[in-house]
């Protein structure tokens, strides 16, 4: 048993290697035959089947939506003659003329003129094309609007309908000596109660407006009465026959509203019936729509043969489109391997040249960034050696300038403390104070050993210079040292604001008879600590801020006074970066401002 699973495992796990074995070319051939083309020919096939059931489906839903729309066409284009019926069963002027006995034709003629609501009625609405009053008052002349009762009207079949009721009736009324009857007609009766009179109101509908909403009809559509007789038709030949006169070999008059099969001059067709009710009316129209079958089945034949033309196309299109994308992958692969073998060579300078933006081309992107990711890597490595043995140098420069000034320190500072004593005990007090703030910086700057200090020790070792300098110069300078209180135990690089402030003091007095002031802010923002110092001395111009900014910034060392400043810019742009160098302002006459940025919550770079 054991040995049947195992041997199984080893036949399933054969499948997979020999599929890994075909080239890429011939597994996109295969699938594409195998998964796409024999099914779809298979489906093409059944699909055309399915769509000739489908097409003659559709032709029977489009018919029931055509007949839908002439019936709502049809009932609004009625609802113009029923609406002015409603208004003619009430209207004085209608009563007047109609139940009046005329004594003379003057009499009657000057009636006629003043009536004119049928002429207006006419004017204003396209769907109505006549309308005529049929009285049995024998005084009227036949003047095409009102028209007295005769024997024929009396025996025709809408009068006889007419007068059974006051209900709205439609008729197609033939009459061979009238032309302008023979139209599809409202045809009511209008009871005159106080008279105990009646006549029939028959308005005739515009014929060419009934025919235009089935001239654009795709199949044989027609509108018949409840008599059979043909109201409107996509054919106007056909308008006034009655559907026994067709001899379309159905019978229409008993069939009520549906869809139905049938011989229509002998070839299979489909009817469509409707049935349409006007509002206020008693009688009705039906709708009636013919198509035949062979025409539609025959479209649809034609559709599938065409059909199976662009399926048959499209394969033959693909199957040559899927061979020229196996070539541009492999190709691309193949070019793709080779550069990754160059930079398993240790060539770091490969770019691969795949293009495309689809997985391959995502691949040779990422490639190209991987290897130059490396490349910068290197550079960075080479970079920040670099960088930490200029600021190493930049340390030891700080430390033998410091070691320069600490010739015998004690005795420099027992010196200092005797010469402070002997000047107190002498009650020089200013010249005490000014040797012991002496003393204390020195002792600062002997004390320093690189590294970071705080704010607050920085600032104690400027407020002294600034005593020292203020002892010397009197009142030519004073000076202000603002800082927030939540900032002072921040740290930072030590000497880093004093030579800042030197050289506000000595540029800053330089050429200047009024009192100067130095200006030391700092304050926090975004994490930042932004120290500016200020002065309004002298200033300069334009020209020699650059050559300032020149020097300090420069490869080369500077002019003398400017040393301090380079010190400083180097160590700042060696420990936090380029953007967090000395940034200088100045305006001849108006003074000048220095100031820089440091991101005391990083680490520094150190």
């Amino acid at each position: 048993m054991k040995a049947l699973i195992k041997q199984e495992a080893a036949c399933v796990g054969r499948v997979p290697r020999m599929i890994n074995n075909v080239r890429m070319r011939n597994k996109l051939l295969f699938s594409y035959v195998v998964i796409v083309m024999i099914p779809v020919l298979l489906v093409g096939g059944a699909m055309i089947v399915y769509l000739r059931e489908q097409a003659l489906q559709s032709a029977i839903a489009q018919t029931v939506n055509n007949v839908e729309k002439i019936k709502t066409q049809t009932g609004n284009l009625l609802r113009v003659p029923t609406d002015i019926s409603n208004q003619l069963m009430f209207d004085s002027n209608l009563n007047a003329i109609v139940n009046t006995r005329y004594g003379g034709m003057l009499d009657l003629t000057r009636a006629y003129h003043e009536f004119d609501d049928f002429k207006e009625y006419r004017e204003q609405y396209r769907e109505i094309d006549s309308l005529r009053f049929y009285s049995f008052n024998s005084t009227l002349v036949n003047n095409l609007e009102f028209i007295p009762v005769d024997i024929d009207t009396q025996n025709a079949y809408w009068f006889k309908k007419a007068l059974t009721g006051t209900e709205i009736r439609w008729y197609y009324i033939r009459d061979a000596k009238d032309d302008l009857l023979n139209k599809l007609s409202l045809v009511r009766q209008i009871p005159f109660p106080e008279h105990r009179t009646s006549g029939v109101l028959v308005i005739g509908i515009n014929q060419n407006e009934l025919n235009g909403m089935l001239s654009k009809e795709p199949f044989h559509t027609m509108i018949a009465d409840e008599q059979g007789v043909v109201v409107a038709a996509k054919d106007p030949d056909m308008v006034g026959r009655t559907l026994k006169e067709l001899k379309l070999g159905f019978d229409f008059h008993n069939k009520g509203k549906g869809t139905y099969k049938a011989e229509v001059n002998g070839e299979s067709a489909n009817i469509v019936v409707d049935e349409l009710l006007p509002q206020s009316s008693k009688s009705g129209l039906r709708i009636i729509s013919v198509f035949s079958t062979a025409s539609i089945v025959s479209g649809a034949n034609r559709i599938s043969l065409i059909g199976f033309i662009c399926i048959l196309t499209v394969l033959v299109a693909a199957l040559v489109l899927v061979s020229m994308i196996s070539v541009l992958i492999t190709r691309r692969l193949q070019r793709l391997r080779e550069d990754l073998n160059a930079v398993a060579r240790g060539d770091l300078n490969v770019v691969t040249r795949v293009d495309g933006g689809d997985e391959i081309g995502d691949l040779s992107r990422q490639f190209n960034r991987m290897v130059e990711s490396i490349h910068q890597l290197m550079q960075q490595v080479a970079d920040t050696s670099e960088k930490n043995s200029r600021l190493e140098l930049a340390q030891r420069d700080i430390k033998l300038k410091m070691m320069a000034s600490q010739i015998n320190p004690h005795f420099l500072f027992n010196a200092l403390e005797s010469i402070r004593m002997k000047a107190h005990m002498r009650g020089e007090k200013d010249i005490a104070r000014a040797v012991r703030l002496l003393g204390k910086l020195m002792r600062k700057n002997i004390e320093i050993k690189g590294g970071y200090t705080t704010l607050r020790e920085e600032l104690e070792m400027v407020r002294s210079y600034l005593e020292i300098q203020k002892f010397r110069y009197g009142e030519r300078l004073n000076y202000e040292v603002v800082a927030d209180e939540a900032v002072l135990q921040a740290p930072i690089p030590p000497l880093i604001i004093q030579p800042l402030v030197e050289n506000a003091v000595v540029h800053g007095l330089e050429n200047k008879e009024e009192p100067v002031t130095v200006m030391v802010s700092v304050q926090m923002s975004g994490g930042c600590l932004h120290t500016e110092v200020t002065d309004n001395g002298s200033g300069m111009e334009a020209s020699r801020l650059e050559q300032v900014e020149a020097s300090f910034k420069g490869e080369e060392e500077p002019e003398a006074g400017r040393i301090g400043m380079r010190n400083v810019h180097q160590r700042l742009t060696l420990m936090y970066g380029e953007q967090y160098g000395i940034r200088m302002d100045s305006k001849a006459g108006e003074g000048t401002r220095v100031c820089f940025t440091l991101p005391v919550e990083e680490e520094a770079n150190v």
